[in-house]
C-alpha cells in the first residue's frame, strides 16, 4: 500500500468514526496516527465526553477484536494479563488468557488503578507479549491500545508513573463538543432506537498491519529531523522541567510525524507535520519542576514557548 491510498483509506476511516462520535476531526486523526505509528493512545478529559464511544468506534471501523477493561482500585494486575488455573480434568496448570489478549484494548479510566495495576500493562505496550510465571503468551497482532483518564484533580484517580505516561505515543483531549455538536448528538440520538451508535467496518486486520507498515517509507529530510530533535531537546533546557523529553520521546516524536504524514497524504514529513503532533507527543512527557508546579504552570505552555522558539527549518519535499 501507498501513501496515497494509505491517506484515503484513513480519511475513510475517520469518516466511519465520525458517524458515531461527534468530535474534532483533528483529535480523531490524532488517534490514528496513534496508531498507524504502531503506539498506544491516552485520552484524558473529564467523564461523559465519548472516550470510551471514540475507542470502540475505532475497533469497530478498524474490524478489530476488542475488550474494555474497567480500571478500579481493587483491580489487580492479573485481571489484566490472565493468570494460571488448574485444570481438574487434565490435572495440570493452564494459562487463562485475561482481556489484554485482543486487538484494541479499552483501558477505562487508567488513573482510578493503582500505580502496581497500571504498571501490568508495560510489558504488553512494549513488547507486544505477556508474562506469566516464567512462560511468554504472544499478543494479537495489531495491537493497541486506547487508555481514557480523568483529571488528577478528580477524587479516586492516581497520577500515571511517567514510565507508564511515556509509552504512550500521544495523549489527547476531546473537550466538549460546541453548541452545534451537541444538538447533532441529540438529532443522531432521536434517530436511532438504540443507546450506543453502530460503527460498521470498513477494513480488517490485514489491511490495519498494512497501514502501519507505510510510515516506514515516508521521508524525512535532515533538516526536519534536526528540526524535531531540537525541539524536544529544549524542553530539557525549559528552567521549569525537571525532566524534559526522553530520547525515547524522540523516537516517538519522529514515528507520530511520519504518521502523520501519511494521514494527510504526503511521502515526506513537512514541518507543519512535526509541529501537528507536537503538543500531543511532548507534552505528557513533561515532568515540572516543583516550584512551577506550585505556580501552576501547564506543561502545554512549555511545549508552546519551545515551539515558538525554536527555527523552523524550510520545507523540501522529494
Amino acid at each position: 500500500m501507498d501513501v496515497e491510498a494509505a491517506a484515503g483509506v484513513c480519511s475513510d476511516i475517520v469518516d466511519r468514526v465520525s458517524e458515531a462520535v461527534v468530535a474534532d476531526r483533528t483529535f480523531l486523526e490524532t488517534v490514528l496516527a496513534g496508531m498507524l505509528a504502531r503506539g498506544h493512545v491516552l485520552v484524558e478529559d473529564v467523564p461523559g465526553t465519548g472516550k470510551t464511544l471514540t475507542a470502540i468506534a475505532f475497533a469497530d471501523a478498524l474490524g478489530l477484536e476488542f475488550n474494555r477493561i474497567q480500571f478500579t482500585p481493587d483491580l489487580l494486575p492479573s485481571d489484566i494479563t490472565g493468570t494460571h488455573v488448574y485444570d481438574e480434568h487434565e490435572g495440570t496448570f493452564r494459562f487463562q488468557r485475561g482481556p489484554v489478549f485482543a486487538n484494541v484494548v479499552l483501558a477505562d479510566e487508567i488513573n482510578r488503578a493503582p500505580p502496581k495495576t497500571q504498571s501490568a500493562l508495560l510489558e504488553a505496550m512494549d513488547e507486544g507479549q505477556v508474562s506469566a510465571d516464567g512462560e511468554t503468551f504472544p499478543l494479537p497482532d495489531p495491537f493497541f491500545v486506547i487508555a481514557t483518564q480523568n483529571p488528577v484533580e478528580q477524587e479516586g484517580t492516581f497520577r500515571l508513573p511517567e514510565a507508564q505516561r511515556d509509552r504512550f505515543v500521544v495523549e489527547v483531549s476531546m473537550g466538549y463538543p460546541d453548541r452545534a455538536g451537541e444538538l447533532e448528538l441529540l438529532e443522531r440520538r432521536s434517530n436511532r432506537t438504540t443507546t450506543k451508535p453502530q460503527v460498521d467496518a470498513i477494513v480488517d486486520a490485514a489491511t490495519v498491519s498494512d497501514l502501519r507498515a507505510v510510515p516506514e517509507t515516508v521521508t524525512v529530510e535532515p533538516a526536519v529531523r534536526e528540526y524535531l530533535v531540537d525541539l524536544a531537546r529544549a524542553t530539557r533546557e525549559d528552567d521549569r522541567v525537571a525532566v524534559g523529553v526522553s530520547p525515547r520521546g524522540i523516537q516517538r516524536f519522529y514515528e507520530a510525524a511520519r504518521a502523520r504524514a501519511v494521514v494527510a497524504g504526503r511521502s515526506y514529513v513537512a514541518p507543519d507535520d512535526v509541529k501537528a503532533v507536537a503538543p500531543a507527543v511532548l507534552t505528557h512527557r513533561l515532568v515540572l519542576t516543583d516550584e512551577a508546579s506550585i505556580r501552576g504552570i501547564d506543561p502545554a505552555a512549555v511545549v508552546s514557548a519551545v515551539l515558538d522558539t525554536v527555527e523552523v527549518p524550510a520545507a523540501t519535499a522529494d
